[in-house]
Formats: structure tokens, sequence, C-alpha cells
């Protein structure tokens, strides 16, 4: 299917249920209506990182399924592959060849070999400071070859996690086979993961490099485009650099969200929510939660250096069983920008606050993604949590059959069902219409989207502070008819 302007639920292929049937029969079962697109995480076999370490994306992991299983899903639902554009698994196949030939494989040129990168005499420690990393050290990894050598490779990741050099003809060759391979499994849209990390140049950061990373998008752009499929960029960031790709005519993530409205309903003040809502573009998909943590960096300048401590700090004294060294480096977290938690547990398990950031995010500029924990108002998961001592997990439940079945009953699901269902079927939430956002009070806020020919609209009137909100629908002038409440979960 194309890409749709319907709701997007973001699963791995394990959660909801032990594998890809049981995830469509889940969502044909007890979701139907409410989602339009499944961002299917990666299901190709993988080293390490919960897939994003893939050694083959010509195969799907057998304990998920097979490529039958992703072409049932695909006739009924828009789907998003995952294409880690940065780096590739050091198991797999192409990796494994250059250890065993080191200068004699044909992959040689395919990952960046850091002392040919670097002239004589670099890198400095000037030139290693500038790099923007995720760990403290440098971003390299020795590697002991077949022949006895031993040389450094960029790894700006996890061990498994090995660069990719995007420049060479054999890595270009590789990317273009690779996903013209994928959009003819059923991929509607691409989503390049760690994408701002793949251009490396002497004298920059390594992060966004311009003009080159255009460059790089343009050419994938070219393999994708014939066939319809849509390109995602993956970028935590700044919104100032993430706004660009939307100046260059592509979909974006609102990676901002979660955090501006963490802050507004943490302190009832409607005017960093109103601003962002204004300015935001409606060619974006819009989170709240997703397979990482919580970003911080990316609602940079929407909200103050001191708004964002205040909200973080808040977030660890009203967030159900949320603490800072969840997000340290002794639960395995390398990206010091992120707060490992669920959506509903950053907002203390309340049924009314979580429900009202969900209107919030429907009535949002673009199309909703809901990460499958957030689906089912899902609490952090201390028990994985320790278990593992990966940060992460905190919000990467398995849920059972049974559990969704059980879940699935909670008012605050069927509300959350109910609105989502009303997103997908109201033509109020055109991308090419209106949003009109209004504050009349400071706790208060009134979102109206409004369809392409104006006819038609929808409202929210939140109050921030008492967490009680309206969604009306208007088909004609002045006749509003009311959705859905937060007078729901009281009943």
């Amino acid at each position: 299917m194309k890409p749709t302007n319907q709701v997007m639920l973001i699963t791995y292929p394990d959660s909801l249920g032990k594998n890809l049937k049981d995830l469509r029969q889940v969502l044909e079962t007890k979701f139907k209506g409410a989602i339009g697109g499944v961002h299917i995480l990666p299901f190709f076999p993988s080293s390490a990182d919960r897939g994003f370490a893939p050694t083959n994306y010509r195969k799907v992991d057998p304990s998920f399924g097979n490529w039958d299983d992703i072409h049932e899903l695909a006739q009924n639902y828009y789907l998003m592959f995952d294409f880690m554009v940065n780096h590739l698994s050091k198991k797999s196949i192409y990796f494994k060849d250059f250890v065993k030939n080191h200068n004699q494989s044909q992959y040689r040129d395919m990952f960046i070999r850091w002392n040919q990168f670097w002239p004589k005499g670099r890198p400095t420690q000037a030139d290693i400071d500038q790099i923007y990393k995720r760990k403290p050290q440098a971003p390299i990894q020795e590697v002991a070859f077949d022949d006895g050598e031993v040389e450094p490779v960029w790894n700006t990741f996890g061990g498994d996690q090995i660069d990719l050099d995007v420049t060479k003809p054999v890595t270009k060759e590789f990317i273009k086979a690779t996903l013209l391979f994928l959009m003819n499994q059923g991929a509607s849209i691409i989503r390049l993961d760690a994408f701002a990390y793949a251009i490396k140049k002497i004298g920059t950061n390594d992060f966004f490099v311009e003009p080159e990373i255009w460059e790089l998008l343009n050419e994938i752009n070219d393999i994708t485009k014939p066939s319809g499929a849509m390109l995602l960029p993956e970028i935590h960031e700044n919104y100032h650099i993430v706004r660009k790709l939307t100046d260059h005519g592509y979909f974006s993530y609102d990676f901002a969200l979660p955090m501006v409205t963490l802050y507004s309903l943490y302190t009832g003040k409607g005017d960093r929510l109103a601003n962002w809502l204004k300015t935001s573009p409606m060619k974006q998909f819009t989170t709240l939660d997703t397979h990482d943590g919580i970003g911080v960096v990316d609602a940079k300048d929407i909200l103050s250096d001191d708004e964002i401590d205040d909200t973080k700090n808040e977030l660890y004294q009203v967030g159900a069983n949320v603490k800072k060294v969840y997000s340290s480096s002794a639960y395995h977290n390398l990206d010091i920008y992120q707060i490992n938690t669920t959506y509903y547990s950053a907002l203390g398990d309340n049924d009314h606050a979580y429900l009202m950031a969900r209107a919030i995010q429907v009535f949002a500029p673009g199309i909703p993604m809901v990460y499958y924990v957030g689906l089912l108002a899902g609490k952090n998961d201390l028990a994985l949590l320790e278990a593992t001592k990966e940060g992460r997990n905190i919000n990467r439940h398995y849920y059972s059959m049974a559990e969704i079945d059980q879940d699935i009953q909670r008012p605050v699901v069927q509300s959350l069902l109910k609105l989502l269902r009303f997103r997908n079927t109201s033509d109020a939430f055109s991308l090419s219409g209106a949003i009109e956002v209004k504050q009349p009070d400071e706790d208060r806020i009134i979102v109206i989207r409004k369809s392409e020919d104006g006819h038609l609209q929808a409202k929210l009137d939140a109050n921030l502070k008492s967490k009680e909100f309206t969604v009306e629908e208007s088909k004609q002038p002045g006749a509003w008819q009311l959705i859905s409440s937060s007078d729901e979960l009281n009943e």
C-alpha cells in the first residue's frame, strides 16, 4: 500500500504477541480502524541493538516469520522499514569478508578505515573533540584481520555497528540494491536510521554535513522515488536542523513534541505548545514515544534551557518509577540527550493527562505515530529493565496475547482507540488543510483543524491545568458535535 494520512503504529515484530502472525491478528481483531500504517522495527537477522545491527536485509529473522507475513501485512497497512544508512553489522558477510581478506577484499572500501581517512599527523585531539559522538572516546574500533594486521575502523554506535563509507561505489551499489529489494517486499516508507551521521568530512563535526548530506539524500531519493516510496530521515537534534528537511521537500519527524507536551502538562501553561503547533509543518510524522527514550535536545530553542531543565526535573519527580540512573551508563545508555521511560509513566500513570497528551498529538500538524507500549498506555517495565540492565528496555515490554486482551479493556485505551479512529476517518485532518491555534487563557488551548475546502472542522479544547478536554466536529458552521472528552474516563 502507498502511504496514507492515517495513524502509524511503531512496533517490534515480537512485542504484540510472539511474531508477525500474532501482530497481524492483533491489528485485525483489537486495533481495527485505529491503525493505518505500521513501522515494523528491524525484523532482519541482527547481531545487536534489537535489530539495528542488521546482518542481512534480504531475510526475515525466522523467529519472527518470513516475507509472506510481511506481504500479508502490506495488503492492509502501509509499511515502514528501517535502513541503517550509517552502519552495518560486523557479522554481516561484507565485514566478515573484509576481516578475512583485508586489503584483497572486494568490500574493503565499504567501511571507513580510520588511518586512511585522516592525513598524516591527524587526527589531533581537537579533531576528536570536534566530532559529534554518542560516546566519550573516539568513534573507532580496533579490528584484528586474518592476515595478522590490526587497524581501526569508524564505529559511531555499538560495538557491532560498523560505519559505512557512503561515498564509495561499492557502498552505493549496496545501498541501491538493498533499497530496491526492500521496496519490492512492500516498503511504502524507508526510514533512514542515523542518517545525520552518514557523512564524515575532515574539519567538520561529522553530523549533518552540508552540502554532502543533501547529495546523499538526493541519491537515495532517486532510487526510491520511481516506486512511489517515501523517505523519512531520522534526525535527533535541534529543530532548526530537522526543519531543513521540510524546506527541501522531505517529510521529517517531530521529536520536539514529546518534551513540549510534557512541559505544558506539568506547568499547566499553553504558550510554548501553542507557538509550536502554529509553526510546525504539516509534512511530518509526530511522536510522543518511540523505541528510544524521550528526546531532550530536540526541544532546544522551543523551550528555554531553564524550561527544559525544569521539565526533566519534574519528570523525575512525578514520573512513575522514572529515575535518572535508568538513563545513565549504568544501564548502557549511550545517549545523554534521551530519558528512558514510557510516556504514560512520564505522566505519573495518570489517565487524564495521558489521554490529553494523545489528543494534542492527534491535532498537531502531521501524521501521528504511536508506539505499541503507548497504544496500550503501558507502564514502565522495571522487571525487564533490571533483568537486562538496558535502560531503553523500560519502554520495550513484550506483550502476550492475554495481556493485550486485558489491557485493551482499560477505559484510557478504549478512549485512545476511539480518538485514533476519529483521526483516521475525518477529513478535517487533511495535510492540505489549515490549522488554527488559540490560547484564550494561560492554561487553555484550542486547536482547530480544517479540511482542504474548509467545510469540515475538528476542534480540541483543552485545559492543561485541570486535564479536562473536549473533541468536537463540525460539518456545517456553528454545528459542533461532541466526539470525545475527558469525561469518558469518569464514567
